[in-house]
C-alpha cells in the first residue's frame, strides 16, 4: 500500500530532523559523568563530582531539595488548576445554551493565539498590586491562566462526545447537572483529563520565561532558574555541573512523558472511547 511503501523514508526523515536533539541529549549524558569531554568523547573515565549539588549547596544558591520542591509545587499546582477550571468551563460551553456563548468560544480561541510575552508588563503590575509578585502562587496563577484557553477547547471536544441521551436519562432520573458532571461526565472524559493534566504538568515543568520574570528571591526558584544561574559567564561556566543539573531536570519530565504519552495522543482525538 502507498501508506506503508514510504514509511522507511519518513522514518529516516524524522531521524534526520531529530538528530541535533539526540546529539544534545547524548552530550548531556556524557558530560554529566565525565571529568572532561572532547566533542562527544569522554576523557578521564567516570566521575560523580558534577553531582555534588545533590549533597551540598552550590555557592549562594538554595539547596537542590528546596528547588525541586518548588518545581513540583509549581508544576502540579498549574496542572490541578488547569484541569479543574477547564473541565468545568468546557462542560458549560458544551452542554448549556446561554447568551454570548459563541462570542465566548471565539474569545477563548483568540486568547489562545495571543502571545503571552506581550502581557508580561501588565502581569507584573497586576501581581504587584495583589501582593503576589515574587511568589510561587502568583506564577502558578499566571501560568494556569495562560494554559486555560487550550484546556477549555480540548475538554470541550471530549464533553461534546458524550451522548445527549445519557444526560437526558440522568436528568429524568432526578440527577442534577452537578451530579451528572461529577459522577457521569468526568469519568467518561477521564482520558481527556489525564491528557490535559499531563500536558499542563510538562508545560509548567519546562517553563522559564514566567519564573525568570516574576520571581526575584532565590527561595522561590524553580529548576529552570537554578540551571540558568549556573551558566553565568559562558567562558566561566562549569559545563559538567550544568550537564548534571540539566540531566536531573530532564529525567522526571521524560518519565512523565513516557507514562502519559498515550494520554497526550488523546488531545488530538477530541473525544472518548467506549
Amino acid at each position: 500500500m502507498p501508506q506503508t511503501r514510504f514509511w522507511p523514508l519518513l522514518a529516516l526523515g524524522l531521524l534526520a530532523l531529530s538528530l541535533p536533539l539526540l546529539v544534545g541529549y547524548l552530550w548531556l549524558l556524557v558530560s554529566a559523568f565525565s571529568p572532561q569531554v572532547h566533542g562527544l568523547k569522554p576523557v578521564g573515565g567516570l566521575t560523580l563530582e558534577h553531582w555534588r549539588f545533590l549533597l551540598e549547596p552550590i555557592g549562594q544558591r538554595p539547596p537542590i531539595g528546596r528547588v525541586l520542591l518548588n518545581t513540583l509545587v509549581y508544576a502540579s499546582g498549574v496542572a490541578f488548576l488547569v484541569v479543574l477550571a477547564s473541565s468545568m468551563a468546557a462542560y458549560a460551553l458544551s452542554r448549556l445554551t446561554f447568551r454570548g456563548r459563541g462570542f465566548y468560544l471565539g474569545l477563548v480561541l483568540v486568547l489562545h493565539a495571543f502571545p503571552a510575552v506581550s502581557l508580561l508588563i501588565a502581569i507584573f503590575y497586576v501581581l504587584r498590586l495583589l501582593g503576589l509578585f515574587d511568589t510561587l502562587t502568583g506564577v502558578i496563577l499566571v501560568q494556569a491562566s495562560l494554559l486555560l484557553p487550550l484546556g477549555v477547547w480540548v475538554m470541550k471536544g471530549f464533553f461534546d462526545a458524550i451522548p445527549w441521551d445519557l444526560e437526558r436519562a440522568a436528568l429524568v432520573d432526578g440527577a442534577s447537572r452537578w451530579i451528572f458532571f461529577l459522577r457521569i461526565a468526568l469519568p467518561l472524559v477521564r482520558p481527556g483529563l489525564f491528557a490535559l493534566g499531563t500536558f499542563a504538568l510538562i508545560a509548567a515543568w519546562g517553563e522559564f520565561i514566567l519564573p525568570y520574570t516574576l520571581i526575584v528571591s532565590n527561595q522561590a526558584w524553580t529548576l529552570a532558574l537554578y540551571l540558568q544561574s549556573l551558566l553565568g559567564a559562558v567562558d566561566l561556566a562549569d559545563y559538567g555541573l550544568v550537564a548534571a543539573v540539566g540531566l536531573f531536570y530532564f529525567l522526571p519530565v521524560l518519565g512523565l512523558f513516557l507514562f502519559g504519552q498515550r494520554f497526550l495522543l488523546a488531545i488530538y482525538g477530541g473525544g472518548i472511547k467506549g
